[in-house]
């Protein structure tokens, strides 16, 4: 009977589910302790020298050398790479202004800071990358935008306009007004009593044309007026789509710059709020960042066209509604042309290939006028429009998907324009409304602080810990330390996180919030000591009736940091954040961690809490 007894007790299913909880626990602290070790390998900031375009690299590694150290870079390491320079400098703080002046003293290389990992191989086969550090920690540029939405909104407006008076002129509807844009609000166009046909056909096309305009039609003696305008719920679904535009072209034009550790995220209705840490020269990005560039393709159209002036101050009328515009192309590459002339490569969508093909083929040997478009702020901070003609060509064949802009002003105009082309243009004009460089030296300072801060605020806790609960109490330091791991590991994985200053003052939070959640669970089981219950029940007991208490404590502090993290930005939201991913971090390693931590101490020795 014993040994059939023995045989069918039924702890065995409940020390299968403890291996496995141990051994699920135990993987992910390794997953987590994995995904934090790259912090352990910071980027080091190098200064990538290679020449431009078509050019040729003549300046030698011993110049090099010598032209640096003699300004008073002290170089760490040098070395050649795709036929260009790598340099380090000694002291990384200085790698921008090492930056600016090889780019002021040779202003025929291309220059820049270029980030590269120190992680050993195996581990940066994993793709696994450090923590991406804020403004404040690791320097840069921070840039506000405004999206003018309503100037978008005119220029849409406008659009319509040119549509309809293209159609006016092209179907010859003779008894149609030239439609006109009424207090920036509508588009009007009249028609005669006899051209009642001509209103409906026309009034047709542009409701398919555009759809986020509603039309109303009334009587005036014999005139019949149509009026468009945006509709209510359309306008607000235009602006978002412009927002969202904005915020895509502007990623992608930082991506073009080569900057990879950018945060670029909404602030307010019309706002977008840019962060480039490392950057130290913010002028080509603000160039880049803040260019409204855009192209079109045009007819020339000498009655009814609209006249532009070209880079000589000559008159060009244009059709003003464009063959294709910057959004049918999908690729650009500035180059030079067998002459030696800049120029700009384009490489259209399958959508615009159509249409130049179609026109083209149509119009072999005549003019095609290529039109270029920006927005400026003038000397009253009012945003203006300029708008140029800058090149008239003669379409020598039937053109496709590949074909090239011509008479560029510089190699480097060139380069540019083919930039924000392949980035994508901007419907809604921006202006950068704040401007903020932060130098790398305070970054490290706040690192500094930031760190030993934490550091200060661990080693108390894990002294107090030590002394209050003894044997207890290194089952909480290894909970905290593990805590503190895990909390980097996951901050680390998950994208679109950066640590800043706040967040670093979030991790010590974190670490306090950690402690209460160990000594609300050994206080409920010293209490059970003192009414004589056993240390193994005492512990079960302990764990489970603190677990209410600390669910109910990090859950509110949860909702605030949700709250935090959907109205803050910048270093509130990085706060918000690290609260946010430490209170999942801490409920995990003091509950789970330290019970199974507690087990593992009581069953090895059968000592109380003392």
């Amino acid at each position: 009977m014993k040994d059939i007894n023995s045989s069918t007790r039924p702890s065995t299913p409940r020390g299968t589910n403890a291996r496995a909880k141990r051994f699920f626990t135990a993987l992910i602290v390794f997953l987590l302790i994995l995904c934090a070790l790259p912090n352990v390998y910071p980027n080091k900031n190098l200064i990538q020298i290679q020449a431009s375009s078509n050019e040729v690299l003549s300046l030698s590694l011993p110049e090099l050398k010598s032209q640096l150290e003699g300004e008073g870079f002290k170089i760490k390491q040098i070395e050649s790479h795709q036929e260009g320079y790598l340099v380090e400098l000694k002291n990384r703080t200085l790698t921008a202004e090492a930056r600016a002046y090889m780019a002021d003293s040779y202003s025929k290389l291309n220059v820049k800071v270029v980030s590269a990992s120190t992680m050993p191989q195996w581990l940066e086969a994993t793709g696994l990358k450090p923590i991406k550090l804020g403004l404040d920690l690791d320097g840069g540029v921070l840039f506000v935008l405004r999206v003018d939405t309503e100037q978008a909104e005119q220029n849409k407006l406008q659009s319509l306009a040119d549509e309809a008076n293209s159609l006016r002129i092209k179907n010859r509807y003779r008894n149609l007004s030239i439609p006109q844009v009424i207090n920036g609000e509508q588009v009007e166009i009249i028609a005669k009593a006899q051209g009642q046909n001509e209103l409906v056909a026309i009034t047709a096309t542009l409701r398919d044309l555009y759809p986020q305009f509603a039309s109303t039609t009334h009587k005036q003696g014999s005139l019949t007026k149509v009026n468009f305008r945006f509709a209510e719920e359309k306008k607000a679904e235009f602006d978002k789509q412009l927002m969202t535009q904005a915020l895509s072209t502007l990623r992608s034009r930082i991506e073009e710059l080569g900057i990879t550790e950018a945060v670029t995220q909404r602030q307010g209705t019309n706002y977008i709020r840019i962060e480039l840490p490392g950057v130290q020269d913010p002028e080509q990005a603000k160039r880049i960042i803040g260019a409204t560039a855009k192209l079109s393709f045009h007819a020339l159209q000498e009655v009814g066209g609209q006249k532009l002036k070209d880079k000589s101050g000559a008159l060009v009328s244009i059709d003003p509604v464009a063959i294709f515009g910057g959004d049918e192309i999908e690729s650009a590459t500035g180059g030079r042309d067998e002459y030696g002339k800049p120029l700009v490569q384009l490489f259209l969508s399958s959508q615009g290939g159509e249409k130049i093909n179609r026109f083209s083929r149509n119009n072999v040997g005549k003019p095609m006028a290529t039109v270029f478009s920006e927005y400026y702020a003038d000397t009253k901070g009012e945003i203006k429009r300029n708008t140029e003609v800058i090149s008239v060509a003669t379409i020598q064949q039937v053109l496709n998907t590949q074909f090239s802009i011509t008479n560029m002003q510089s190699m480097e105009h060139a380069q540019e324009l083919a930039l924000l082309l392949r980035a994508g243009s901007l419907d809604a004009p921006i202006t950068i409304v704040k401007e903020q460089t932060i130098g790398p030296s305070l970054g490290e300072k706040n690192i500094e602080s930031g760190f030993k801060a934490l550091a200060l605020g661990l080693s108390l806790t894990l002294l107090f810990m030590a002394v209050w609960y003894r044997k207890l109490g290194a089952v909480a330091i290894t909970s905290l330390l593990v805590n503190l791991v895990c909390l980097i590991g996951l901050m680390s994985l998950l994208p679109g996180v950066v640590l800043t200053l706040p967040g670093i003052a979030g991790l010590v939070l974190t670490i306090g919030m950690a402690v209460d959640t160990n000594v609300i669970i050994f206080e409920r089981v010293r209490e059970l000591r003192r009414k004589g219950i056993g240390m193994a029940t005492a512990l079960k007991q302990g764990y489970q009736q603190a677990m209410s208490s600390i669910i109910d404590a990090n859950l509110t502090t949860m909702i605030t940091a949700l709250i935090l993290l959907g109205i803050g930005y910048g270093p509130v939201k990085g706060f918000a954040i690290t609260l946010a991913l430490g209170i999942v971090t801490s409920i995990f390693a003091g509950v789970v961690v330290s019970g199974m931590l507690s087990e593992s101490l009581y069953s090895k020795s059968r000592k109380g809490v003392k």
